[in-house]
């Protein structure tokens, strides 16, 4: 799926679900920048046979349990499954990630919501808060700067 796309069919409905201080045009862009940089907006179930899902790529007991129990975002996550009648269980969500768009993109968000830091805006300091929210197990520095350039893009012409 397109940057576009993904704003359009995924992100902004989850945003549209979230309270207003989560929905901002940051939130936008870093919500595109990981998504391509996790799954390229194509893959929702982890390549080579990994434990990921979603767009986002979560992992049952990290990601997906993460948000469901930080202080910061469990009931906003509790409340996302309550829409949907799932239970608000790991491995409930786990599995529903891999076809639900939407509520990837709701916990994508707010697994970056449960950072006290300020969402960044500009590449470097995006690919740090990547780097501490994510925690990738191999990173690949060298795709993140064109995703996080074509993900600005996509924010602004949207919001446009």
């Amino acid at each position: 799926m397109s940057p576009m796309d993904a704003l359009r069919d995924a992100i902004d409905p989850a945003l549209a679900e979230l309270p207003p201080p989560m929905t901002s045009d940051a939130a936008r862009a870093m919500l595109v920048a990981i998504g391509l940089q996790e799954s390229r907006l194509t893959w929702r179930r982890q390549r080579a046979g990994g434990p990921a899902r979603g767009l986002w790529q979560f992992e049952r007991n990290g990601g997906v349990r993460g948000v469901l129990v930080h202080e910061a975002s469990r009931s906003e996550a509790r409340a996302a499954c309550e829409r949907r009648d799932l239970p608000a269980s790991a491995t409930a969500v786990y599995m529903a990630l891999e076809t639900d768009d939407v509520l990837a993109a709701v916990f994508a968000r707010l697994l970056l919501w449960t950072d006290p830091l300020p969402l960044p805006d500009d590449m470097d300091a995006g690919w740090s808060y990547y780097l501490r929210n994510w925690r990738p197990g191999k990173p690949h520095p060298q795709t993140w700067p064109a995703f996080y350039r074509r993900a600005a893009q996509a924010a602004q012409e949207s919001a446009a």
